[in-house]
């Protein structure tokens, strides 16, 4: 079935956000688009586009046209947007003891939308062509942050993961300890963007993230994309 459409689990007045199954034809008013499977999503009529795998756009009046699965989401509401942790929304360093306690870093509730499957090393592009494919649990979450917020270098997940940006401006950093002087890589965030794995496969089911963190250059608000294991 086609056009299946439902409302994500962080969708509020704030911020609207469906996820659509099998797009067809689909029109979008206005809002990021982010292809969430491992094949080509089509966008436009008289002149297509393709969106990778795992890649965005923003689309304005604009058509998907074909693909497997995709979200569309965007801030609808600014003023007092930052009072998330006033909604269902839980301030990190509830869920984590050694987060820095005067860190401003807010998680949406989670939504598992279902199963993928695709080659970790195709995810990771170590590689062109699947040749060992497996499944995968697909969870989506949001982030917020207000501007210039260090969201703490880290560099351990048991999962696959990419971001999209969905509100203001940030960037993924790499550093070679943990250690904010030591970046080497900065990774700018505008919104309708989303970046390319930093992980590695190393082993089955591990994958190795070089130190990292999210900065928040201004208020902003991006997708957490995570592939888990299954099994």
């Amino acid at each position: 079935m086609t056009n299946e459409v439902r409302n994500l689990a962080f969708h509020d007045e704030f911020i609207t956000a469906q996820l659509i199954d099998n797009p067809c034809d689909y029109h979008v008013k206005d809002g990021v688009v982010i292809n969430l499977s491992p094949a080509p999503m089509i966008t436009g009529t008289d002149h297509p586009a393709i969106v990778p795998a795992w890649k965005s756009t923003w689309l304005k009046g604009g058509v998907i046209k074909s693909g497997e699965r995709a979200a569309v989401i965007k801030v609808v509401k600014r003023t007092n947007l930052g009072g998330v942790g006033l909604r269902d929304w839980d301030w990190l360093g509830n869920r984590i003891r050694s987060f820095p306690r005067d860190t401003p870093l807010y998680i949406s509730p989670q939504d598992h939308i279902g199963s993928v499957v695709t080659d970790p090393f195709v995810f990771t592009n170590e590689r062109r062509d699947s040749t060992a494919p497996q499944e995968f649990d697909l969870k989506l979450n949001l982030w917020w942050s207000p501007g210039d917020t260090d969201c703490f270098i880290h560099n351990e997940h048991p999962f696959l993961e990419v971001h999209t940006q969905i509100h203001g401006l940030g960037r993924m950093q790499k550093f070679a300890t943990r250690d904010g002087s030591t970046l080497y890589e900065d990774v700018l965030m505008p919104a309708g963007y989303s970046h390319d794995p930093f992980c590695r496969v190393t082993g089955e089911n591990e994958w190795t993230y070089p130190w990292h963190r999210y900065y928040a250059d201004t208020d902003s608000v991006w997708l957490a994309i995570e592939l888990h294991p299954r099994g």
